[in-house]
C-alpha cells in the first residue's frame, strides 16, 4: 500500500523563501503547490497545479519510494535609460518542491504529462503479490 500518497514536508529554510512565503502565502501549512490524488483502481492519477511554469522547469526524480515534484523559474526584467541607468530593474525566483511516498507503486510504469499548468502524473500500482502454493507429499 502507498501510505495513502501522503506527502513529506520540505523545506529549504533560507531568506529568500522565508520571505516569499511571509508576502505570498496566507497561511504557513499550506503547500507550495497544490496536489490532487485520485485513486482509479488499477493506477492513482496525481494532478499538480503549477500555473506560470515552462515544462523544461520542472524536474521529477524518484529515489527509494520517494518521488520528488520540483518547479523553478527564474525571471529578470530590465529598462534602462539613453545613458545605461536602472528606470526599473525587477527580478522573480521561484521555487517549489513536494515529496511523496509512493511504495506500492510500478515505479518503471509512470508517466507524466504537462498541459494548460497542470503536471498529471499516472501511478499505476503494484500487482498484489500471491504466495506460492505447493503440495506437500506425505511419506
Amino acid at each position: 500500500m502507498m501510505f495513502g500518497m501522503i506527502p513529506f514536508s520540505r523545506r529549504d529554510d533560507n531568506m529568500f523563501d522565508f520571505f516569499d512565503n511571509f508576502f505570498n502565502t496566507p497561511n504557513s501549512g499550506t503547500p507550495s503547490f497544490r496536489t490532487d490524488i485520485r485513486d482509479q483502481g488499477d493506477k492513482f492519477l496525481l494532478e499538480a497545479e503549477l500555473p506560470g511554469f515552462d515544462k523544461e522547469d520542472i524536474h521529477l526524480d524518484l529515489k527509494d519510494n520517494i518521488l520528488t515534484i520540483q518547479a523553478q523559474h527564474k525571471e529578470s526584467e530590465e529598462q534602462k535609460d539613453e545613458n545605461g541607468t536602472y528606470i526599473r530593474r525587477e527580478r522573480r525566483f521561484g521555487s517549489f518542491t513536494r515529496t511523496f511516498d509512493v511504495t506500492g507503486i510500478d515505479e518503471n510504469g509512470i508517466t507524466a504529462a504537462y498541459n494548460n499548468g497542470v503536471l498529471a502524473l499516472t501511478l499505476p500500482k503494484k500487482a498484489p503479490v500471491v504466495p506460492a502454493s505447493r503440495q506437500i507429499a506425505i511419506h
